[in-house]
């Protein structure tokens, strides 16, 4: 009980010092949602850019013609699903504290290269962003897990055993979003995007060493002790990703204007 006390109080202090996030939560291609957000959920197809996220653009799109965004306020959408962890009802405080935070994220990293606007005009992409799926992490049984001498052999196996992302449980939390870009101007549909992550108790990325290994590790574990950890993750990751996607597109630096 001392060792989960411990990570419980030290979960948010310590996360800094413990790696950013990025692979603390992976995209599951059997949750993508479809709430009907989105225009043509047809073309959504895998990225190479998006670490499991699928988006579709128009063919001729000069992205070098926007210069502002505007980050719309994000919705919930909940779509239908059968498998749906989360019954229970969410508080509403809960709600606008994650869109907030998702909102805050995207401003966060799209503010470098682009001009953050609040009206729609010449040069302006809008951003339409729905949370499609949000699933708690259900803590009582991650701390149940924890309890249990060797415990974390099993669970660390459990994720692939029930179809699930390798690392993860079925009492992690997930998340789903649908994203969509017009014009500032005519309102034409320019891109869309959807994925759905789910958190990972036992993640690592062997690729960043030895250290940056075991930091994904103990931040994937310490996250599994709070409900919308991974939910926020998830939204930093996406935060990343499309700021760096749309720089690309636009041909600028993502770091400067």
């Amino acid at each position: 009980m001392f060792l989960v006390a411990t990570l419980l109080t030290g979960c948010v202090g310590d996360k800094p010092g413990l790696g950013d996030g990025t692979n603390i939560t992976v995209s599951d291609t059997a949750r993508m949602t479809k709430s009907g957000f989105l225009s043509e959920y047809g073309r959504l197809k895998a990225t190479q850019w998006g670490e499991g996220m699928q988006c579709w653009s128009e063919q001729n799109l000069k992205a070098s013609r926007y210069n502002k965004v505007l980050v719309s306020r994000i919705v919930v959408s909940f779509a239908s699903s059968t498998d749906r962890r989360n019954e229970t009802m969410i508080d509403p405080n809960d709600l606008k504290t994650l869109t907030d935070y998702f909102h805050e994220a995207l401003v966060k990293s799209l503010k470098p290269q682009m001009q953050i606007v609040d009206k729609a005009g010449p040069g302006v992409v809008v951003m339409r962003v729905a949370l499609t799926d949000l699933v708690p992490t259900q803590v009582t049984d991650s701390i149940a897990g924890t309890l249990i001498p060797y415990a974390f052999i099993l669970e660390a196996g459990s994720g692939t055993a029930t179809g699930r992302p390798a690392g993860s449980t079925p009492y992690m939390g997930e998340t789903g979003m649908e994203m969509q870009f017009r014009d500032g101007v005519t309102g034409a549909v320019l891109a869309e995007c959807r994925d759905t992550e789910i958190g990972r108790k036992y993640a690592a990325d062997m690729n960043s060493g030895v250290v940056g290994a075991a930091q994904t590790w103990a931040s994937g574990y310490l996250n599994s002790f709070q409900q919308w950890s991974y939910a926020k993750n998830a939204f930093d990751k996406w935060s990343v990703l499309i700021a760096q996607r749309m720089a690309e597109m636009r041909g600028v630096s993502a770091a400067k204007k």
